[in-house]
């Protein structure tokens, strides 16, 4: 015969294993940049005529996010200063070089940022640390949330997919950066473009 006091205890036992499962479900999933569905691009202006738009062919990062409350936590987004291009290759090997990037000595950027601001309904501000030429430095991304969906190719398994657009600005000279920002030739300005798919782990 069960008693009372073994029926509460199987109840309590019952709600903490439901309690504990919640929790373990309401943990902010890790997300992998797909790099095939990752574009970090640039803009820099050159002696005022135009600005120059360049990328960098590779780049990877991850972060985590909880999609029912909207939080952002563990942003890591890396790139490789020596895919840099902009059409033109004596010019992306001067970007690449002593002048500019300095790939040789300096061969990763990276953006990092514990957790992000939510200012609208699918916008957030994250602010974080940029760190290049070994010089690090605080750098906010604006970033829009496009979509999440479980993507519509993909064979049987289809992956969940989150999009992403981000922008942000910052000058260079304050890396250590200062070739041409004197007589304007290159702008000291740098603005920065990155649109990416993210694949739930």
């Amino acid at each position: 015969m069960t008693t009372p006091t073994a029926l509460l205890r199987r109840a309590l036992l019952a709600l903490a294993c439901t309690w504990f499962a919640c929790a373990a479900h309401a943990q902010p999933a890790r997300y992998e940049i797909d790099p095939a569905h990752f574009s970090v691009g640039f803009l820099v202006d050159h002696i005022g005529y135009a600005k120059v738009l360049g990328l960098f062919r590779a780049a990877r990062g991850s972060y985590r996010f909880d999609e029912a409350t909207a939080t952002v936590s563990d942003v890591r987004i890396e790139i490789d200063a020596a895919s840099v291009f902009s059409n033109d290759r004596r010019r992306d090997e001067h970007l690449a070089g002593p002048d500019f990037l300095n790939a040789r000595q300096h061969p990763t950027i990276v953006f990092t940022a514990p957790g992000a601001r939510r200012v609208g309904e699918r916008d957030f501000e994250i602010a974080g640390q940029l760190e290049l030429l070994g010089q690090k430095r605080p750098l906010t991304l604006k970033a829009r949330w496009n979509k999440s969906a479980e993507s519509p190719i993909g064979g049987l398994r289809k992956p969940y997919v989150m999009g992403v657009s981000a922008r942000t600005s910052f000058r260079r000279s304050e890396f250590g950066m200062m070739y041409a920002v004197a007589n304007g030739w290159v702008g000291d300005e740098v603005e920065l473009i990155l649109e990416f798919e993210a694949i739930r782990q």
